[in-house]
């Protein structure tokens, strides 16, 4: 069965929701194709609240958020398989064609527009290293969140954990509150990579101690696990050899870091970014693919959902107005300066509709009373103060570039300093 769509939207979590807001209201018709029985992503699983502050001005569980999508896109009249998955992507001379499997069988659907809402994946305790045996205990952070949230289970007594991302600090203020001894968070980095909220509301207010320059190196236990070896590292991440200590627990929460998922960017041929691992996009979130769009944690890792639903939302308006209107594009490129590790978006379309362009930036280290620069050939575009910056927290900055040249530097100086225009 051939089925046609204006924009098909490939997952079904805050930013496929959003997208599929964005792309409705643009009068697209639209297909949400998601692998879970229940749209909603990972929020489904955050019974904290915090969601929602900069987008509704209030606190939300996870759940809420989804909720409050999930009705609106389905208010609007979106489409939606559930428990389906995308066996092939490829590229038509007027769109696309997935092939998509469920229960029912597989299925053929041609869209104009594709926008990829795949989320991000955990690292495994396999990722980094950790020598001894794979006994039963060993969690990655969302899995623990998981089994205590949705099923209702308590996995394990007395924990550890290893990361200080944020499943893994709120994994540990949960899992106190539900009866078990966290024994401390272990980060082998000199600055924890949570959210400062975080490690106030789920660390300090409980007493959790939080172990810095200190990782995980070996486990102990054949069946379940019985305890785990800690030591300190230094500046290369190297284990200090005569610092180990063994503690004694039947459980280890793995919170370090995410991988975008990009299998579906990867068949359809879309450039990616060596600094986010995400798609290359413009500021309408179009990959260098045209009508493939990104958005949400698979272009960049996120700390907050209001931008990632905001990145949906702006990927969802543009898919459909390239579905009904397609036109062509006049890229110039944007470049990482001094202070910032990566930026999304990587190119400006700069065409008469360029205007404000928003920009989500992650620093390479924590900074005080700085400007956010934009330079092009020697010219300082735009500027904008920050009182404060952390390498483990987004910044947004939006800036109109004017008259930029072919290329632009992002980069974090002190106050009226520019420290030149980047790097290479």
């Amino acid at each position: 069965m051939n089925e046609r769509y204006d924009v098909v939207i490939i997952g079904g979590g805050p930013a496929g929701l959003a997208a599929a807001i964005g792309a409705r209201e643009g009068g697209a018709r639209v297909l949400v194709v998601e692998r879970e029985a229940q749209l909603g992503g990972i929020l489904k699983q955050c019974v904290h609240d915090g969601f929602g502050l900069m987008r509704y001005g209030e606190a939300l569980t996870g759940p809420e958020y989804a909720a409050r999508d999930v009705d609106r896109a389905m208010g609007l009249g979106a489409d939606v398989a559930l428990c389906t998955f995308v066996l092939e992507a490829h590229r038509e001379q007027e769109g696309f064609r997935l092939v998509l499997t469920s229960r029912s069988g597989v299925r053929e659907v041609h869209a104009r527009s594709v926008v990829l809402a795949t989320g991000c994946r955990e690292r495994t305790a396999k990722q980094v290293f950790i020598h001894g045996d794979r006994p039963s205990g060993i969690f990655t952070a969302g899995c623990a969140q998981n089994l205590v949230n949705v099923q209702g289970m308590l996995p394990a007594k007395r924990v550890v954990v290893l990361g200080s991302g944020d499943i893994g600090l709120i994994m540990a203020r949960r899992l106190t509150l539900e009866g078990a001894k966290v024994l401390g968070v272990y980060e082998a980095r000199p600055r924890p990579s949570g959210l400062a909220r975080n490690i106030a509301q789920c660390l300090d207010d409980f007493g959790i101690p939080l172990h810095l320059g200190t990782t995980v190196t070996r486990t102990f236990g054949r069946d379940r696990l019985e305890a785990v070896e800690v030591c300190k590292v230094d500046e290369r991440m190297q284990p200090v050899e005569g610092t180990e200590q063994r503690i004694g627990c039947d459980g280890l929460v793995v919170s370090v870091g995410l991988i975008p998922e990009n299998e579906v960017a990867e068949q359809l041929g879309v450039p990616m970014c060596a600094e986010t691992h995400g798609p290359i996009v413009d500021q309408q979130l179009q990959t260098l693919v045209d009508g493939v769009f990104s958005a949400g944690n698979c272009t960049s890792v996120n700390d907050l959902v209001d931008y990632v639903s905001e990145t949906g939302l702006r990927a969802g308006r543009a898919a459909a107005l390239h579905a009904l209107r397609q036109q062509g594009r006049s890229l110039r490129e944007v470049r990482c300066g001094n202070g910032v590790a990566s930026c999304v978006p990587q190119r400006i379309d700069f065409g008469p509709e360029c205007g404000e362009v928003t920009f989500y930036l992650r620093s390479d280290s924590d900074y005080r009373d700085v400007e956010v620069l934009f330079v092009s050939q020697g010219e300082v575009l735009a500027r904008k103060r920050l009182r404060a910056v952390r390498q483990a927290e987004t910044v947004r900055v939006a800036a109109d570039l004017g008259q930029m040249g072919n290329r632009v530097y992002v980069s974090i100086a002190g106050s009226g300093h520019v420290k030149g225009e980047g790097n290479g």
